[in-house]
């Protein structure tokens, strides 16, 4: 089974998400129904946080001096069978800002997942590889949001 750990670092994720912890709960307890995810015993964090401190860690792990949406830190250790994944933190600040076209929740999930997939081993150096990834965070989201 697939569990998330929510550390809430920014107060403004509370005016959006009420209860952070519950609202990942349900998720991962939706992305452990899909085949594909069905039997992974993945253990990830989610640092929910705002624009300084994304500017923080991007430059000191990616040397990189500005704040970014999404950041994931995998430990790429995922062939043992009950493991820690990483981490990936979420600047409240962009997804706030992409969600006045869109949804708060769907942005939130769309990074997440994003998010996720680095840990478990996707990257998008390349156009094949951003396609192949995006067709699977896709899918994770539309499952998310079909209508039932």
């Amino acid at each position: 089974m697939i569990k998330a750990n929510v550390i809430l670092d920014h107060y403004k994720w509370k005016y959006k998400i009420e209860n952070p912890i519950l609202y990942f709960k349900k998720k991962i307890n939706k992305l452990n129904k899909i085949s594909s995810f069905k039997n992974k015993n993945y253990e990830f964090s989610v640092l929910l946080t705002n624009n300084k401190k994304m500017k923080n860690l991007n430059f000191k792990f990616r040397k990189k001096n500005n704040h970014t949406d999404v950041l994931s830190f995998p430990l790429h250790s995922i062939e043992k069978k009950n493991v820690y994944i990483g981490d990936i933190a979420i600047s409240f600040e962009i997804v706030n800002k992409r969600s006045k076209t869109s949804n708060f929740f769907l942005e939130l999930d769309k990074m997440w997942i994003h998010g996720y997939f680095h840990l478990i081993g996707y990257d998008h150096k390349k156009i094949k590889d951003f396609e192949k990834m995006k067709k699977k965070e896709n899918l994770v989201i539309n499952y998310f949001y079909k209508k039932n």
